[in-house]
């Protein structure tokens, strides 16, 4: 439908441009997600920059953007609102420990057990969850205090410059690409609206941004072992948040510049930012897939784009308040709608009848549970269906092939015998009937855990009892060390027997 991923390699201009429209776009949703985390608006616009520079510069992933996200600010509101911000800032410095710990430990790697359903889902989710998040720049606080939707004259104007702005980012690259649309469409609607004295709503009717540089200070925190047990839930899901997040962002822009990003590495950033961020007065924060995409379809591709929009938003804070106070909302919703319609993998709905009915079912649940939940959330919901539903597949394809060999009855098994077949696996035998000399021929067989091991020797104990003698053929060396009733059982073949790890706890 929109081609808006432009297959372009790094360059210097494009990087500073784009990181420009980035920083922008940057300032409203900081300011956003510190309201949500019930912080002043400045603790989120120091998260942004700390989280963005940080990033940008040492991080795994060139071309990725990193700030302030809506993902983490829920997890942080009950904490503020029981023990306040200090004790958000020392929460967010072990956050930052524990996610270069998992960095330096690599389980970055552990991002590919991510299915393919599951990265659908949850770029749809999170299409969902950003056009849903727009919907808040339509209303207003009246005198009472509560939120109302605008009135007919401010939201027609609303959604017409909503309609130029994503108007101008379509078609301007069609006639030139020497500017990012982006940028271009939020100078031109902020010019506008300055000049033909449009009465719209604005960055600083949200909130002021001008500030100082942020101060580095030990959070005011007892340091005893009754705060250590406040503050490690929250900053175990906010770790586990931030990194799920960032390494799937990680993943995404991969598959869209066709590069491959360091997951271990990223790891390791993103907890050195969240460290920094908890001594210098920020929020915290994680890769956000929302300006990562404005950053690639502005042609960002390099660190240039990150370290500019992370400077440049130091720059708002500092001396250009009153000029980005002057950009309107709409502006910047326009372009975040052109993120949503980028983001959004319209080819899901063609697919759905395709696919099998399973996948269809997971990427579905992760899409509903990611605008239900989170992110985060999502993503383990469907990883642990996904991995549930292959174990129930693949447990129902072990069988045996019965063969019978002078006075001896064969079970050639076939399929990998594990925790989720090792019913099926004893329901295969009939010892009550077989002849006195039975045989299991291992050889197209795999014994996966130690359910499998247990399941063996439930099974020889059911023969022994008979008076019956069972042979194990070809089973490898693990299992024969791990095997007690029917160890004794097995045919060992030197040239034959298979070599291979067996997934257990009694293996240390």
């Amino acid at each position: 439908m929109f081609n808006l991923i432009a297959k372009t390699t790094q360059n210097p201009k494009d990087d500073i441009l784009s990181g420009l429209t980035v920083a922008l776009a940057l300032v409203p949703e900081a300011v956003a997600f510190a309201f949500v985390a019930g912080v002043n608006p400045l603790v989120g616009l120091y998260a942004a920059f700390m989280v963005g520079i940080i990033t940008s510069i040492f991080g795994g992933r060139p071309g990725m953007i990193s700030g302030a996200t809506g993902a983490m600010a829920v997890v942080m509101v009950a904490l503020v609102a029981d023990h306040g911000v200090q004790y958000l800032f020392a929460a967010v410095v072990l956050c930052g420990l524990i996610q270069m710990s998992a960095g330096i430990l690599k389980l970055g790697k552990f991002i590919r057990l991510v299915p393919q359903p599951v990265m659908l889902g949850f770029v749809n989710g999170l299409a969902i969850v950003i056009f849903l998040s727009q919907l808040e720049q339509f209303k207003f606080v009246d005198d009472a205090g509560t939120k109302q939707w605008l009135e007919n004259n401010a939201m027609m104007l609303m959604f017409g410059l909503i309609a130029i702005t994503m108007a101008i980012i379509h078609f301007l690259p069609k006639v030139t690409k020497i500017v990012p649309s982006a940028l271009a469409a939020i100078v031109a609607v902020t010019l506008a609206v300055v000049f033909l004295g449009l009465d719209t709503r604005t960055v600083g009717d949200v909130a002021s941004i001008a500030g100082g540089l942020p101060e580095f200070s030990i959070p005011a925190v007892p340091f005893t072992l009754e705060t250590f047990w406040i503050i490690l839930p929250y900053s175990l899901i906010l770790a586990g948040v931030g990194l799920i997040e960032s390494l799937l962002t990680l993943t995404l822009i991969d598959e869209l510049t066709q590069t491959r990003g360091q997951g271990n590495r990223e790891c390791v950033a993103q907890g050195a930012s969240n460290t920094v961020n908890g001594f210098f007065g920020g929020m915290g924060g994680c890769a956000m897939i929302g300006q990562s995409m404005i950053n690639i379809n502005s042609g960002g591709r390099g660190r240039l784009s990150g370290i500019t929009a992370a400077v440049a938003l130091l720059m708002f804070i500092l001396f250009g308040s009153d000029i980005i106070s002057q950009i309107p909302l709409a502006a910047l919703v326009g372009v975040m709608m052109m993120v949503v319609i980028g983001t959004f993998e319209w080819s899901s709905f063609r697919i759905l009848k395709k696919i099998p009915k399973k996948d269809a079912f997971v990427l579905v649940l992760v899409s509903g549970v990611t605008v239900a939940t989170d992110l985060a959330m999502a993503v383990i919901v469907g990883v642990i269906v996904s991995a549930l539903v292959f174990a129930w597949e693949h447990a129902q394809h072990i069988r045996a092939d019965i063969k019978e060999e002078e006075n001896t009855k064969v079970y050639e098994l076939h399929g990998p015998l594990f925790f989720g077949s090792v019913s099926y696996f004893l329901e295969l035998f009939d010892p009550q009937n077989d002849p006195d000399n039975v045989v299991i021929e291992f050889k197209h067989s795999r014994v996966a855990d130690h359910s499998a091991i247990e399941v063996i020797d439930t099974l020889a104990e059911r023969y022994t009892k008979l008076g019956k003698n069972l042979s194990l053929r070809h089973l490898s060396t693990e299992c024969q060390k791990l095997l007690s009733t029917a160890g004794d059982l097995v045919e060992v073949d030197v040239i034959e027997d298979p070599n291979y790890k067996v997934a257990t706890d009694k293996l240390a």
